[in-house]
């Protein structure tokens, strides 16, 4: 029986634009910027930021030296949040009626600090479709958040998901993993983990509804 849901961040609950984070990153004169950046596990320095392994103000000089001029932590932010190209209300939606229906939510993502000084902050609900005004910060909605900058692991090195399985005292059958990334999902499956592939911008919760039900 299912007791638990973990889901992707990107991708899943947030629909992802990586063409326009190239382009911003582009922009603030990142030569090659297509190739320093992936939607689903950075490499470089933008890896070592999501693993942890730099931090804020390391990323942003060594970004500055590969555009050859000085750029701001504003300027980074701007750049990383071309990622986030909105939050489906349904999604939203989705989170309430599950923990209405008795589930632990727990977040497992890729990330760094500049994508959630965005996510963990009230502009995360104002981001959502204009009818919504909640102004709540994404962990709001979920039990627990386990993010790759702060854990030290990046998906789909199992390490991240059997630190996530260890901290809450969960067991994998007990379950469920959403995430749009094939490798992700197979790395969570090995572990006995149940899976569901996702695709980004797509609407895939009736589909877990339907398999949800009250506990």
């Amino acid at each position: 029986m299912i007791k638990n849901i973990i889901f992707d961040f990107g991708g899943v609950i947030v629909t992802l634009e990586p063409r326009q984070a190239v382009e911003r990153f582009a922009a603030l004169g990142l030569p090659d910027a297509e190739t320093h950046l992936d939607a689903y596990t950075q490499s470089g320095i933008f890896g070592a930021l999501e693993e942890g392994k730099i931090d804020r103000e390391t990323f942003r000089k060594k970004l500055s030296r590969l555009c050859g001029r000085d750029i701001s932590h504003e300027e980074c932010r701007w750049a990383w949040l071309g990622y986030a190209k909105e939050v489906p209300q349904r999604n939203i939606e989705a989170l309430k009626e599950l923990r209405r229906r008795g589930y632990r939510l727990i977040m497992l993502s890729n990330t760094n600090e500049y994508m959630m000084s965005w996510a963990m902050s009230k502009e995360f609900s104002r981001n959502l479709d204009a009818e919504c005004l909640e102004g709540k910060a994404a962990r709001e909605y979920f039990d627990a958040a386990y993010l790759s900058y702060e854990v030290g692991y990046m998906k789909p090195d199992e390490r991240f998901f059997k630190h996530v399985l260890h901290s809450e005292g969960i067991t994998p059958e007990e379950s469920l993993f959403l995430d749009d990334g094939k490798r992700n999902v197979e790395a969570a499956g090995a572990l006995g983990i149940n899976t569901m592939l996702t695709v980004n911008g797509e609407d895939w919760v009736e589909k877990l509804l339907a398999m949800s039900p009250k506990m």
